[in-house]
Protein backbone atom coordinates (compact mmCIF):
# COMPACT_ATOMS: atom_id res chain seq x y z
CA UNK A 1 0.00 0.00 0.00
CA UNK A 2 1.62 3.35 -1.06
CA UNK A 3 0.31 5.55 1.81
CA UNK A 4 1.39 9.91 1.74
CA UNK A 5 0.99 12.06 4.74
CA UNK A 6 0.24 16.06 4.04
CA UNK A 7 0.85 17.84 7.37
CA UNK A 8 2.72 21.45 7.76
CA UNK A 9 3.20 20.06 11.17
CA UNK A 10 6.23 17.13 11.41
CA UNK A 11 5.93 16.28 14.93
CA UNK A 12 2.03 15.70 14.10
CA UNK A 13 3.04 14.09 10.79
CA UNK A 14 5.63 11.64 12.98
CA UNK A 15 2.98 10.77 15.00
CA UNK A 16 0.61 10.04 12.65
CA UNK A 17 3.36 7.99 10.75
CA UNK A 18 3.94 5.53 13.97
CA UNK A 19 0.52 4.90 14.89
CA UNK A 20 -0.31 3.93 11.36
CA UNK A 21 2.49 1.53 11.45
CA UNK A 22 1.53 0.09 14.74
CA UNK A 23 -1.42 -0.68 12.19
CA UNK A 24 0.80 -2.39 9.47
CA UNK A 25 0.63 0.71 7.43
CA UNK A 26 3.64 1.73 6.46
CA UNK A 27 4.28 6.09 4.94
CA UNK A 28 5.73 6.14 1.83
CA UNK A 29 6.32 9.99 1.74
CA UNK A 30 5.47 13.21 4.42
CA UNK A 31 4.90 15.90 2.30
CA UNK A 32 4.74 19.72 4.39
CA UNK A 33 2.98 22.54 2.15
CA UNK A 34 0.81 23.13 -0.77
CA UNK A 35 3.67 24.08 -3.05
CA UNK A 36 5.82 20.95 -1.88
CA UNK A 37 2.60 18.50 -2.60
CA UNK A 38 1.98 20.25 -5.82
CA UNK A 39 5.77 19.26 -7.48
CA UNK A 40 5.23 15.79 -5.79
CA UNK A 41 2.03 15.00 -7.19
CA UNK A 42 3.60 16.27 -10.87
CA UNK A 43 6.43 13.94 -10.59
CA UNK A 44 5.09 10.57 -8.87
CA UNK A 45 2.37 7.79 -9.28
CA UNK A 46 -0.90 9.04 -6.82
CA UNK A 47 -1.19 7.05 -4.14
CA UNK A 48 -3.34 4.61 -2.85
CA UNK A 49 -3.99 6.76 0.17
CA UNK A 50 -3.55 10.01 1.34
CA UNK A 51 -3.94 11.49 5.09
CA UNK A 52 -4.64 15.25 4.54
CA UNK A 53 -4.65 18.24 6.32
CA UNK A 54 -7.05 21.06 5.74
CA UNK A 55 -4.61 24.24 7.02
CA UNK A 56 -1.29 24.16 5.90
CA UNK A 57 1.58 26.59 5.72
CA UNK A 58 0.86 28.04 2.50
CA UNK A 59 -2.44 27.65 1.87
CA UNK A 60 -5.55 25.67 2.23
CA UNK A 61 -4.48 21.96 0.92
CA UNK A 62 -7.48 22.41 -1.51
CA UNK A 63 -5.23 24.60 -3.55
CA UNK A 64 -3.41 21.68 -4.23
CA UNK A 65 -6.01 20.04 -6.50
CA UNK A 66 -7.18 23.61 -8.74
CA UNK A 67 -3.63 21.97 -10.27
CA UNK A 68 -3.41 18.54 -9.96
CA UNK A 69 -6.66 16.56 -10.14
CA UNK A 70 -6.55 13.98 -7.42
CA UNK A 71 -6.86 10.15 -8.34
CA UNK A 72 -6.36 8.56 -4.00
CA UNK A 73 -9.00 8.36 -1.62
CA UNK A 74 -8.56 10.50 1.07
CA UNK A 75 -8.87 10.61 4.85
CA UNK A 76 -8.56 14.34 6.35
CA UNK A 77 -7.11 14.86 9.72
CA UNK A 78 -7.89 18.26 10.54
CA UNK A 79 -8.71 20.56 13.33
CA UNK A 80 -11.99 22.05 11.49
CA UNK A 81 -15.20 21.42 13.35
CA UNK A 82 -17.73 19.16 12.72
CA UNK A 83 -20.23 21.08 10.50
CA UNK A 84 -17.36 20.96 7.56
CA UNK A 85 -16.51 17.66 8.56
CA UNK A 86 -20.09 15.75 7.42
CA UNK A 87 -19.41 16.90 3.67
CA UNK A 88 -15.90 16.08 3.96
CA UNK A 89 -17.61 12.22 4.99
CA UNK A 90 -19.40 12.17 1.72
CA UNK A 91 -16.68 12.20 -0.49
CA UNK A 92 -13.87 10.61 1.84
CA UNK A 93 -13.22 7.66 3.36
CA UNK A 94 -12.96 9.02 6.64
CA UNK A 95 -12.40 12.05 8.62
CA UNK A 96 -10.09 12.12 11.63
CA UNK A 97 -10.71 15.14 14.14
CA UNK A 98 -7.21 16.35 15.89
CA UNK A 99 -5.59 15.17 18.02
CA UNK A 100 -5.88 12.06 16.44
CA UNK A 101 -7.44 8.96 18.49
CA UNK A 102 -5.50 5.86 17.58
CA UNK A 103 -8.88 3.92 18.09
CA UNK A 104 -10.35 6.20 15.44
CA UNK A 105 -7.31 6.15 13.55
CA UNK A 106 -7.83 1.95 13.24
CA UNK A 107 -11.35 2.16 12.43
CA UNK A 108 -10.72 4.54 9.23
CA UNK A 109 -7.64 2.24 7.92
CA UNK A 110 -10.79 -0.70 8.19
CA UNK A 111 -12.67 1.34 6.44
CA UNK A 112 -10.34 2.11 3.82
CA UNK A 113 -9.42 -1.43 3.22
CA UNK A 114 -13.23 -2.84 2.93
CA UNK A 115 -13.79 -0.42 0.73
CA UNK A 116 -11.06 -2.17 -1.87
CA UNK A 117 -10.90 1.94 -3.22
CA UNK A 118 -8.12 -0.33 -5.86
CA UNK A 119 -10.86 -1.09 -7.89
CA UNK A 120 -12.99 2.16 -7.84
CA UNK A 121 -12.48 5.89 -7.90
CA UNK A 122 -13.80 8.32 -5.15
CA UNK A 123 -14.73 11.70 -7.02
CA UNK A 124 -13.63 14.62 -4.48
CA UNK A 125 -16.03 17.77 -5.33
CA UNK A 126 -12.99 19.67 -3.46
CA UNK A 127 -15.15 23.01 -4.89
CA UNK A 128 -17.53 22.31 -3.00
CA UNK A 129 -16.05 21.72 0.31
CA UNK A 130 -14.16 25.06 -0.27
CA UNK A 131 -17.54 26.83 0.13
CA UNK A 132 -18.67 24.87 2.64
CA UNK A 133 -15.40 26.16 4.71
CA UNK A 134 -16.02 29.77 3.89
CA UNK A 135 -20.47 29.45 4.14
CA UNK A 136 -20.70 26.73 6.52
CA UNK A 137 -23.84 24.77 6.91
CA UNK A 138 -26.63 26.57 9.09
CA UNK A 139 -27.36 24.15 11.78
CA UNK A 140 -28.37 24.51 15.29
CA UNK A 141 -26.21 24.16 18.23
CA UNK A 142 -27.21 23.71 22.02
CA UNK A 143 -28.11 27.52 23.67
CA UNK A 144 -28.56 26.15 26.77
CA UNK A 145 -27.30 23.27 29.13
CA UNK A 146 -28.97 22.01 32.66
CA UNK A 147 -27.28 20.63 35.82
CA UNK A 148 -28.76 19.55 39.14
CA UNK A 149 -28.39 21.68 41.80
CA UNK A 150 -29.93 18.90 45.04
CA UNK A 151 -33.53 18.42 44.12
CA UNK A 152 -33.47 21.95 41.61
CA UNK A 153 -32.43 21.75 38.03
CA UNK A 154 -30.11 24.51 37.17
CA UNK A 155 -30.71 26.31 33.13
CA UNK A 156 -27.51 27.31 32.31
CA UNK A 157 -27.14 29.65 29.75
CA UNK A 158 -24.13 28.08 26.72
CA UNK A 159 -23.07 32.16 26.79
CA UNK A 160 -22.59 32.01 30.27
CA UNK A 161 -20.51 29.41 30.24
CA UNK A 162 -16.12 30.01 30.37
CA UNK A 163 -15.05 26.76 29.87
CA UNK A 164 -16.14 23.00 29.60
CA UNK A 165 -13.64 20.54 31.71
CA UNK A 166 -12.65 17.07 32.65
CA UNK A 167 -12.10 16.12 35.52
CA UNK A 168 -11.96 12.79 37.69
CA UNK A 169 -14.76 11.46 34.64
CA UNK A 170 -16.70 14.10 35.35
CA UNK A 171 -17.93 16.79 32.71
CA UNK A 172 -18.38 20.60 34.06
CA UNK A 173 -19.05 23.46 32.79
CA UNK A 174 -17.43 26.25 34.54
CA UNK A 175 -19.56 29.85 34.14
CA UNK A 176 -19.22 33.44 34.39
CA UNK A 177 -20.78 33.74 38.14
CA UNK A 178 -17.44 31.75 38.91
CA UNK A 179 -19.94 28.09 39.92
CA UNK A 180 -18.89 24.77 38.54
CA UNK A 181 -21.60 22.41 37.69
CA UNK A 182 -21.53 18.95 36.91
CA UNK A 183 -22.80 17.83 33.21
CA UNK A 184 -25.01 14.76 32.53
CA UNK A 185 -22.47 14.29 29.10
CA UNK A 186 -19.03 14.08 27.82
CA UNK A 187 -16.68 16.50 26.16
CA UNK A 188 -16.92 13.82 23.43
CA UNK A 189 -20.71 15.07 22.91
CA UNK A 190 -20.26 18.20 22.92
CA UNK A 191 -18.04 18.51 19.38
CA UNK A 192 -21.46 18.30 17.58
CA UNK A 193 -23.33 20.45 20.09
CA UNK A 194 -21.29 23.58 20.94
CA UNK A 195 -21.26 26.08 18.53
CA UNK A 196 -17.79 26.35 16.83
CA UNK A 197 -17.56 29.83 16.47
CA UNK A 198 -17.89 30.25 20.07
CA UNK A 199 -15.79 27.37 21.28
CA UNK A 200 -12.76 25.38 21.04
CA UNK A 201 -11.35 22.12 22.38
CA UNK A 202 -7.85 23.29 23.15
CA UNK A 203 -7.02 20.61 25.14
CA UNK A 204 -8.28 16.63 25.64
CA UNK A 205 -9.52 18.09 28.85
CA UNK A 206 -11.02 21.56 28.14
CA UNK A 207 -13.27 23.81 25.66
CA UNK A 208 -13.14 27.86 25.94
CA UNK A 209 -15.63 30.33 25.50
CA UNK A 210 -13.95 33.31 23.19
CA UNK A 211 -15.62 35.41 25.20
CA UNK A 212 -14.44 34.81 28.65
CA UNK A 213 -10.68 35.02 27.27
CA UNK A 214 -9.06 37.56 29.57
CA UNK A 215 -5.64 36.73 28.34
CA UNK A 216 -3.07 34.47 26.28
CA UNK A 217 0.30 33.75 27.63
CA UNK A 218 3.19 32.20 25.91
CA UNK A 219 4.25 29.01 27.69
CA UNK A 220 7.22 25.82 27.85
CA UNK A 221 7.43 24.07 24.86
CA UNK A 222 5.94 26.07 22.00
CA UNK A 223 2.42 26.09 24.10
CA UNK A 224 -0.20 28.64 25.23
CA UNK A 225 -1.88 29.28 28.55
CA UNK A 226 -5.13 30.66 28.20
CA UNK A 227 -6.46 33.07 30.90
CA UNK A 228 -10.56 32.95 31.64
CA UNK A 229 -12.22 35.89 33.46
CA UNK A 230 -13.02 34.02 36.40
CA UNK A 231 -11.86 30.39 36.37
CA UNK A 232 -8.93 29.64 37.96
CA UNK A 233 -9.23 26.56 39.74
CA UNK A 234 -6.41 24.56 36.69
CA UNK A 235 -4.10 25.98 34.41
CA UNK A 236 -5.77 25.79 30.81
CA UNK A 237 -2.80 25.00 28.46
CA UNK A 238 -3.24 24.54 24.49
CA UNK A 239 -1.36 21.28 23.68
CA UNK A 240 0.89 22.20 21.00
CA UNK A 241 -0.23 19.98 17.83
CA UNK A 242 -3.32 22.69 18.38
CA UNK A 243 -1.84 26.00 18.61
CA UNK A 244 -1.27 26.81 15.21
CA UNK A 245 -5.29 25.39 14.85
CA UNK A 246 -6.72 27.75 17.90
CA UNK A 247 -4.93 30.87 16.13
CA UNK A 248 -6.47 30.30 12.96
CA UNK A 249 -10.03 30.16 14.86
CA UNK A 250 -9.18 33.12 16.78
CA UNK A 251 -8.65 34.82 13.65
Amino acid sequence: MNVIIIEDEKPAARRLSRLLLELNVEVSTMLHSVEESIVWFQENDHPDLIFLDIQLSDGLSFEIFDVVEVKSPIIFTTAYDEYALQAFKLNSIDYLLKPIDDEELEIAVKKYRALKPNEQTIALDFEDIKKLLVNPIEREYKKRFTARVGQHIKIINAEDIECFYSENKGTYAATADGRNYLLDTTLENLEVELQPKLFFRVSRKFYINVNHIKDIVSYTNSRLQIKLNRFSEQEIIVSRERVKDFKFWLE
